[in-house]
């Protein structure tokens, strides 16, 4: 099975950004749809991006409404990567980010659909 393991996040001022990394090992991330979602204090997880196998523009891409034009999820399947690039981040971005993968070819926006987790990367936006 793969294992996951997120890195990138830190503290940022408001307008800042952030670029996180999904690191996938034991298979290969290819075969993989990937999706990020994110946890604030007393909040569920939410979905945030996710995007399906594929390179370049071949991959599909979704997003949650309230990041798109400043989020932007990639893909680098010879680095076993997945990318989540945050620009003209706000406080409310703030949670722990977290990369789930599911062995299909399609997306989806929710948890229950992703088979295997890292444990997360702490985003902190100030204001």
């Amino acid at each position: 099975q793969v294992q996951l393991v997120e890195s990138g996040g830190g503290l940022v001022q408001a307008g800042g950004s952030l670029k996180l990394s999904c690191v996938a090992s034991g298979r290969a991330i290819s075969n993989y749809a990937v999706g990020w979602f994110r946890q604030a204090p007393g909040k569920e997880r939410e979905f945030v991006a996710a995007i399906s196998l594929g390179n370049g523009n071949t991959a599909y891409v979704d997003y949650v409404d309230s990041v798109k034009g400043r989020f932007a999820i990639s893909r680098d399947n010879i680095k076993n990567t997945v990318y989540l690039h945050m620009n003209s981040l706000k406080p409310e971005d703030t949670a722990v980010y977290s990369c789930g993968a599911r062995r299909t070819s399609v997306t989806a926006t929710y948890r229950s659909a992703y088979e295997y987790w890292g444990r997360g990367t702490q985003v902190t936006v100030s204001s």
